[in-house]
């Protein structure tokens, strides 16, 4: 254990070696008001495709014609990964529009209609073991409107196979999916530059 981290109480007594426990299925949740979370799901993005994993993105909120550095940077990763081997495959997508398997464009109308979609396509992802670095980018939104299903998405996420990890990004997560995840970080604002005025800035917004 690394050192300050606090001892587990106990230790499950599952017959898992080390070698196991350190390849098991993590379900993470960045949620709380301040900055950051999508920031330091992409963090864990950079790791996983340094060990060579399938990441796949997708963003929920966020307009598909929004470019956001993230974005770049990884489509750029993904074509290194396609050139010479190097980390893993990368895939990205945006609500709407970005959601290619749905032929057709995004609206404010059809927004609920298009997160179910994009969630739909995600379960049968999981489902298929097809990535192994899910980044679900504000996703937590279309949870508290009512646009999926909470306790679809529970399910899906307690009973996915293989060791896929996910990380879910966003404000006011619900209490389920807080109480099925593994890893649970509240992002609390202290100051914030936006508070007093001032607006975005390259390479920290965007």
């Amino acid at each position: 254990m690394p050192k300050g981290v606090p001892l587990p109480e106990s230790i499950p007594d599952d017959g898992l070696t080390t070698r196991q426990r350190r390849n098991q299925a993590v379900l993470a949740v960045h949620t709380g008001t301040g900055k950051g979370k999508s920031t330091a799901a992409f963090g864990m993005a950079l790791r996983a495709w340094n060990q060579g994993f399938d990441i796949a993105v997708f963003q929920f909120v966020k307009s598909a014609k929004w470019k956001v550095g993230e974005e770049a940077a990884f489509r750029t990763l993904g074509s290194l990964h396609e050139e010479t081997g190097a980390g893993g495959a990368v895939e990205w997508h945006k609500m709407g529009e970005g959601w290619s398997w749905t032929r057709k464009s995004g609206s404010d109308e059809d927004h609920a209609a298009a997160a179910l979609a994009g969630w739909q396509e995600i379960a049968r992802r999981l489902a298929a073991e097809q990535h192994r670095f899910y980044v679900l980018d504000e996703f937590t939104y279309p949870l508290k409107w009512g646009w999926v299903d909470i306790d679809e998405v529970v399910d899906t996420l307690r009973n996915r196979p293989g060791n896929q990890h996910v990380v879910i990004t966003g404000r006011d997560a619900p209490q389920a999916l807080i109480d099925v995840a593994d890893l649970v970080t509240d992002m609390t604002k202290v100051k914030h530059p936006m508070d007093a005025g001032r607006k975005g800035q390259r390479g920290i917004e965007w």
